[in-house]
């Protein structure tokens, strides 16, 4: 006999207990599968330094509010997680923690969802799948091509620099993750070579207002990805919270000794071949710096704001020479870590719901799959949607959904 439950939801990190949250307040009975523990990956799949992006004021989720004495610094990722399972039994969210989901799918003679996990299947009238945008690392193929001797770990995986074998290290990618896992390295005194990737820059700060402030104020949050050409996600804002939160600059890196290279492109015979295109990736970059400070000054004059005005000069800019290929060997690179992102990893959904590359098909959530959603999901409707503070939106408006019907 199957168990059977009104809704499934797939995952136990903050979107899947801000779904329950929500769920609950429409009586709707519910429980939340989790594989492994609550916020599994903030506890498993971050580096030891790395710290939460917002300001600690900007930590909240539906009923919950960070209280402490230090609301404009950042936490440190396990303060995250620890937040997260105080959540869940603060909301005494139904989670079964160490429940694997090995399939979903749709029964043909009643048309309820299957989730069998590895030992029960349970019926449901929905199911939501929160499982979060960071499933599986993603690795160029060509990583397979580097010399055997050569420490490889994607950036899930790293720790800190002791992990690392002495030696060069060449760290690949330029988002969040890459840039502060490159300033650490460099920070501890190790040779440093970052392969760029697109990103955005930005100031941690601008007249006494965090950036996250002046994202919200601009609606920056509430972009849509529906208004975005081809639906397609504008490249990474990077932004760390280490040091107490300050502008990362990859030209501020490249002074401090890091040598920087443009997108790396395939691996042979131990040597690397690099596009020649790192001015042009931190041209782009600092332009969306400069037309920050225009777009909140000029918000800052039309809602008058009385902030105290900040000036910020341009620096001359040192070109960056760049480099087409490395020799592995003659560099003294002993080490790569991979800050090339993730792929999802839906092996186990067997519903049509997925494009070509895996990824879901949805608008705000919403699946051609009678009562399947997803949620979480980068620009799953909004820049915000998968950002911890405003997960709820989305989760909400699913959830009325879900309370319309029987």
């Amino acid at each position: 006999m199957k168990e059977r439950h009104d809704v499934v939801v797939i995952g136990g990190g903050q979107a899947g207990l801000v779904m329950s949250h929500s769920l609950r307040q429409h009586g709707r009975e519910h429980v939340v599968l989790e594989r492994a523990r609550v916020a599994e990956r903030w506890h498993s799949e971050r580096w030891d330094s790395l710290t939460f992006q917002f300001p600690n004021y900007d930590i909240r989720l539906p009923g919950y509010r960070y209280g402490g004495d230090d609301p404009q610094g950042f936490s440190n990722y396990r303060d995250i997680a620890q937040m997260i399972e105080a959540y869940a039994a603060q909301i005494e969210a139904p989670v079964r923690c160490a429940t694997e989901v090995v399939s979903l799918d749709a029964e043909c003679s009643s048309g309820r969802l299957l989730v069998k996990t590895r030992s029960t299947t349970i019926e449901a009238s929905h199911v939501v799948i929160a499982t979060g945008p960071f499933q599986r690392p993603l690795l160029p193929s060509f990583a397979a091509d580097l010399p055997a001797h050569v420490f490889q770990v994607h950036a899930s995986a790293y720790r800190n620099p002791a992990q690392i074998p002495e030696g060069a290290v060449l760290v690949v990618g330029s988002g969040n993750s890459g840039c502060q896992i490159a300033e650490e390295l460099c920070e501890s005194g190790r040779r440093v070579y970052l392969a760029l990737s697109r990103h955005r820059r930005v100031p941690r700060r601008y007249r006494g207002r965090d950036i996250t402030w002046w994202f919200e104020k601009m609606g920056r949050w509430d972009a849509k990805i529906d208004d975005m050409p081809g639906r397609k996600q504008p490249v990474p804002t990077v932004l760390t919270g280490t040091h107490g939160g300050h502008d990362m600059n990859i030209r501020k890196l490249a002074g401090d000794g890091v040598v920087v290279l443009g997108r790396l492109l395939h691996a042979a015979g131990g040597k690397l071949a690099f596009a020649e295109d790192v001015e042009g990736i931190l041209k782009e970059a600092d332009s969306e710096y400069w037309n920050f400070f225009k777009a909140a000054d000029s918000l800052a004059q039309e809602a008058g704001l009385n902030f105290p005005v900040e000036h910020r000069e341009s620096a001359a800019i040192i070109p960056i020479v760049p480099i087409a290929s490395l020799d592995l060997s003659k560099s003294g690179i002993r080490s790569v870590i991979w800050s090339t992102g993730y792929r999802y990893e839906y092996d186990w959904l067997h519903m049509p719901v997925l494009d070509a590359r895996g990824a879901p098909v949805q608008q705000r959530g919403v699946t051609c799959c009678p009562n399947v959603y997803f949620l979480g999901l980068h620009w799953m409707y909004k820049f915000k949607s998968a950002i911890l503070a405003y997960v709820s939106e989305d989760a909400a408006y699913l959830a009325d959904r879900i309370a319309m019907s029987r």
